[in-house]
């Protein structure tokens, strides 16, 4: 019987063949927005192990937009030809489909790595001035800009020129970050969104920022390429954003022609209380598949194949994002896959000898099945073809 992490999954005119997905990690790796060689091993090596889909670390869409100074941009030439090299390796050497995560970091920019002292960059040591829906401070971040309507229009080109960029490297999926605090998700929440204009106040005013971007970016992106979006499902705080305005989004969305939701949450703000657990985000990825009536990828500290594997077989999601996990096992989908007894393409490099080739025992073999057969925990995990 077929697990099923590992049944395809169809997005318009997309196919996944797993549904494994490589959580957007953030890898403070990039020079001036450009992808190094640690995007191109990093990203690469999950290629090799074939989950289903990858998408990049929040991708900044103007240079203001990248959370540090060292995080990936799609905002220039020079980003659009880094970026490429690592999809033409994953595509090559892979058969994963390759998803990009266009994010604005918003007032939560010009800081340091995550593995770095958190306190903010400014302008005088490589940093910048942060956006803002409204002003609002906190002790990790510099003083950010209010928005004008000018800006908020810029942003929303700066999100479909990215969009354009990654159609023409043959991206084959975009992620848009409405999670985390970033600036999207700073104008959903009323916790940080006091605006008095069209754009604060009510949740219609304050989604419609996130749902212009949507819809423009749709219409910049091929039709037959999946668009999705990652949320914040709750803000963590009373008074903040909610489930329910969470299912209200994704109503929104799909009527725009959102594909998935992936259900994260928190990040707002450092009030936050948050209780996390095995799954502790999957209760969201479930209500907001069921009241929006649209597919969900689930996150947050799942770790074990049957775990994951339970999530999809009571419904609660239609897809597996891992992170933390896959870093301390990069072959992780090779783990489940002997765990369920399922077949799952190896690269050619990687298969093992057929025994027979090894015993020395001198029986030929077909030319049909030279390099054909390989074997992981003891099982022959032959794909049908390559």
């Amino acid at each position: 019987m077929t697990a099923l992490l590992f049944t395809p999954y169809e997005m318009r005119g997309l196919t996944l063949e797993n549904r494994i997905v490589l959580s957007p990690m953030c890898q403070y790796a990039a020079s001036e927005g450009n992808a190094s060689d640690w995007h191109l091993m990093h990203l690469g090596q999950f290629a090799c192990a074939n989950v289903g889909l990858i998408i990049t670390e929040a991708t900044g869409v103007e240079p203001r937009g990248r959370i540090s100074p060292q995080c990936l941009g799609l905002y220039s030439d020079e980003n659009q030809a880094a970026l490429a090299r690592v999809v033409r390796f994953c595509k090559e050497y892979g058969r994963s489909k390759f998803g990009v995560q266009l994010a604005h970091a918003g007032r939560k920019s010009s800081t340091p790595a995550s593995f770095l002292a958190r306190k903010p960059i400014p302008p005088e040591e490589g940093g910048w001035t942060p956006l803002s829906p409204s002003a609002y401070e906190d002790k990790s971040h510099p003083r950010p800009q209010v928005m004008t309507l000018a800006d908020i229009a810029q942003a929303q080109r700066d999100f479909v020129q990215a969009v354009r960029r990654a159609a023409a490297i043959g991206v084959d999926l975009i992620e848009l970050h409405f999670a985390h605090g970033y600036l999207i998700n700073s104008f959903l929440s009323p916790l940080i969104n006091r605006r008095e204009d069209q754009y604060g106040g009510s949740l219609e005013n304050r989604m419609r920022f996130g749902l212009e971007i949507f819809e423009q970016c749709r219409a910049a992106f091929p039709d037959e390429r999946p668009i999705g979006v990652r949320i914040s499902a709750v803000d963590w705080v009373e008074g903040g954003w909610t489930l329910e305005d969470s299912c209200v989004l994704a109503r929104e969305l799909k009527a725009r022609g959102c594909d998935y939701i992936c259900c994260s949450s928190g990040g707002v703000t450092l009030d936050q209380k948050i209780t996390p657990g095995p799954g502790y985000q999957t209760p969201f990825a479930e209500a907001v598949r069921r009241e929006g009536a649209i597919a969900t990828m689930a996150v947050g500290q799942i770790w074990e194949p049957q775990q994951a594997e339970d999530v999809l077989q009571a419904g609660k999601a239609d897809m597996i994002a891992l992170g933390r996990k896959f870093m301390s096992n990069p072959h992780w989908a090779w783990t489940a896959a002997t765990y369920f007894q399922q077949p799952l393409p190896y690269p050619p490099r990687y298969r093992v000898a057929h025994p027979r080739l090894a015993s020395g025992s001198g029986e030929a073999l077909s030319e049909a099945e030279k390099g054909t057969r390989m074997f992981h925990g003891g099982l022959d995990l032959t794909p049908k073809s390559w």
